[in-house]
């Protein structure tokens, strides 16, 4: 078939961006998830027929490979920010990635797109980093002229990051700062990376390229909670927390979590050790000729929630004020 990308992992967050795009581009798409009983609602980011759901797991040989039967492309979005029981770093980050790519070569796909991360490295001690980058190896091996997607953290609607310190600050007195807050981070914007992986997919030039994207501004660790803070109309404190103790809070974090992500994990706090920000050795959204979605243009699109009064606090604070009036 032509013009048919299977999307590993496509349901979520920045997958159901990157189908969207792909769908609008006049793609295909198979959209390879474990349970798509939960992805149903996938079909209708396209044309009636265009978009399909399978059910893949990249621990399974036989699954990954049904999926990118006849498919001209394969996109892998699967990765594991915390391990919890067989969704492990090497499972899934390493040892994933390879088998996706083994099975898109077995099957003659001819492109191959492996989303990885800003500050992927070999020589990292955060296993997250470490496996990231391993995957990447693991990859190339396979598919010399892979692509590569490095994306720093990511914002919009339904976002692990803003979402997570914003929800926090609405019961506990105080955000914590690790490192003292000091980490740079470049939010690139959801829809941006979208665009970026259709473009891996779709254009010959950028075959065998590593891409690291990034927004058009850097904030440190502290900006970006004082940003959330301002935007959700909350004071709280902003905790300064050394590496160690963060480190040390998340491996207790790590011994109770059941169902739930923890709000800091040992290996998060050991990442927060190196800053995320693009290296400029490599081409980013610019040579994509995609403009940098700024985060103060979205931030109040979806923070507003998280106000005392929600989406209509303003409104409510304006009609209180005209009463006393």
């Amino acid at each position: 078939m032509q013009n048919l990308v299977t999307v590993f992992g496509g349901s979520g967050f920045i997958g159901s961006q990157a189908v969207r795009q792909l769908a609008k581009a006049g793609w295909r798409i198979r959209v390879a998830v474990r349970q798509p009983n939960l992805a149903y609602a996938m079909r209708l980011h396209g044309d009636v027929g265009q978009i399909d759901v399978v059910q893949a797991n990249i621990r399974n040989e036989a699954s990954i490979r049904r999926a990118l039967e006849g498919a001209t492309a394969s996109l892998n979005l699967v990765s594991v920010l915390y391990e919890q029981g067989r969704q492990g770093f090497q499972s899934l980050n390493v040892m994933g990635a390879r088998n996706v790519a083994a099975a898109a070569r077995a099957e003659g796909v001819s492109r191959v797109v492996q989303m990885s991360a800003l500050g992927a490295d070999l020589e990292s001690e955060s296993k997250y980093a470490h496996t990231k980058a391993e995957g990447e190896v693991a990859v190339r091996e396979i598919y010399p002229d892979a692509v590569v997607v490095r994306p720093s953290i990511v914002f919009g609607p339904e976002d692990d990051f803003f979402n997570k310190f914003a929800s926090m600050a609405t019961t506990s007195p105080f955000l914590p700062l690790v490192g003292g807050g000091k980490t740079r981070f470049q939010p690139v914007f959801v829809g941006d990376v979208a665009r970026a992986l259709t473009i891996a997919v779709t254009s010959s030039e950028a075959a065998g390229q590593t891409y690291e994207l990034g927004g058009p501004a850097v904030f440190t660790f502290r900006e970006l909670m004082e940003m959330i803070l301002a935007e959700i109309d909350r004071r709280r404190v902003l905790l300064p927390l050394p590496f160690a103790a963060a480190e040390a809070i998340g491996s207790l974090a790590e011994l109770g979590k059941v169902l739930v992500a923890p709000p800091i994990t040992a290996d998060q706090a050991k990442l927060l050790r190196a800053d995320n920000v693009v290296s400029g050795r490599y081409p980013g959204l610019a040579d994509l000729g995609i403009t940098p979605t700024t985060l103060e243009a979205v931030l109040p699109t979806y923070l507003y929630r998280y106000r005392k009064g929600g989406q209509y606090a303003d409104q409510d604070e304006r009609e209180l004020a005209a009463g006393r009036a």
